[in-house]
């Protein structure tokens, strides 16, 4: 199996071995070694979290940088919803697209066209016999990698559509080549302008062994004051703008579940809440759900930290620019089937899930290692301070019977070992 690339990565000169990004990884991937933070890689979903707790900016995200766009290309910007959110007074979403094609980008694509395609073939999908329900949006990468990881039972409820922003990729292409048939796939380069770093691991790794129809992908932070250069109202901009309210609604936790007409869907964000969502479907709480949208970021997209403005901010604003839309303004062609979708949008789950926490595929050996952690941490004090550089009491005593930590560094036992040493050498 390829080595999983990722986005999120630390600058250790900055890192002071504080604890915060460590208490609030949601898989537990960070530990403190020697002074300073370590991820795991096989642990960790890109959701971000350390980024956005790290008060010394240790953490940082990985992407496409605005400067490394190519200049013998033929350069697409695909401007994710949340962007949109990003300027204060913009009323009207053509200013913004122009403001694109002024910094340099030679077509616009909006991926909120493509996400009110998506919504069509989900409200098919989700007519189909013989799925698993409740069904999970896989539009959030964060939420695929953490199914994967931490609910591998739950990766048949995932649904089998590409996320708005590779049908977008893919719709992207072929209009160009059709309006320029002189250009080859080569002579392309779709750019993706992202509210956070794991839609960057998304590119990078090909979501379910799909190629991806991106090139780069961009942090709305670097293109937004490239933006503030150029957008002015001097001047009434091309009508431009292909989308409608649906496809706004996506960056706004709800805006895709609630567009299905399904009245049994449940939406969360925020990597604790979901966490808690899935967990509870792993256990069947939920009963009669249809559809589960969850994304990591809290109040959704627009609260990744690519993104520049306040999300709760954003989504008012998004609210008052969807408020002057129609409903939807992108429907599937007329021969496409009444249910289901495209095959060529079809993504397949396919391979061993195992979860992250496993301990072995060997049972007898997995059931000793099990064994032997709880016979550590019946001895810790339960306190989970990270002082040993473990995010819990659980966690430490994992590392400890796997060898990657010393009994000896929690302090706590350290303390009372230190007590008995002092008290028997009392004169």
């Amino acid at each position: 199996m390829a080595e999983y690339k990722h986005s999120v990565s630390l600058d250790v000169e900055k890192c002071k071995g504080c604890t915060h990004c460590l208490k609030r990884c949601p898989t537990e991937a960070i530990r403190i070694r020697n002074g300073h933070a370590v991820i795991d890689s096989k642990r960790c979903i890109d959701c971000g979290e350390c980024i956005r707790q790290c008060p010394h900016n240790a953490k940082k995200a990985i992407f496409d940088r605005f400067s490394a766009l190519p200049k013998d290309k033929y350069n697409i910007a695909l401007p994710a919803p949340t962007l949109y959110g990003q300027f204060e007074n913009l009323d009207d979403i053509d200013y913004l697209l122009q403001g694109l094609l002024d910094i340099g980008f030679d077509d616009v694509f909006e991926v909120a066209c493509a996400a009110e395609l998506i919504t069509e073939y989900t409200r098919r999908y989700l007519k189909q016999k013989d799925i698993h329900t409740p069904v999970i949006s896989s539009a959030c990468p964060v939420v695929v990698r953490l199914v994967s990881l931490r609910f591998p039972t739950l990766v048949k409820n995932l649904i089998p559509i590409l996320p708005p922003i590779e049908l977008a990729g893919k719709m992207a292409r072929e209009r160009a080549k059709k309006n320029h048939p002189e250009l080859k796939d080569e002579d392309i380069c779709v750019v993706f302008i992202s509210p956070c770093p794991a839609k960057v691991s998304y590119v990078k790794n090909h979501l379910a062994g799909t190629k991806s129809n991106l090139d780069m992908v961009m942090a709305i932070s670097d293109v937004y004051f490239e933006l503030l250069n150029v957008m002015k109202k001097k001047t009434t901009p091309v009508p431009y703008s292909r989308t409608g309210m649906i496809g706004v609604g996506w960056a706004i936790s709800g805006g895709e579940s609630s567009a299905l007409m399904n009245d049994h869907y449940l939406a969360a964000d925020g990597i604790e809440n979901i966490i808690k969502v899935l967990e509870d479907i792993d256990t069947a709480v939920y009963r009669n759900l249809d559809f589960v949208e969850l994304l990591a970021c809290s109040g959704g997209c627009v609260g990744g930290v690519l993104a520049v403005e306040n999300p709760y901010i954003a989504r008012v604003r998004l609210r008052n620019i969807k408020r002057y839309l129609p409903v939807s303004q992108n429907k599937p062609p007329e021969s496409n089937s009444e249910v289901g979708y495209p095959d060529e949008l079809g993504l397949v789950f396919d391979g061993e899930y195992k979860a992250v926490s496993s301990l072995g595929s060997d049972r007898k050996q997995a059931m000793k290692l099990m064994s032997d952690i709880e016979r550590v941490f019946a001895t810790l004090p339960e306190l989970d301070c990270g002082s040993c550089g473990a995010p819990t009491c659980r966690a430490f005593a994992e590392d400890v019977v796997k060898g990657n930590a010393k009994y000896e560094e929690c302090i706590a036992v350290m303390r009372e070992k230190l007590k008995e040493v002092l008290k028997n050498n009392e004169p």
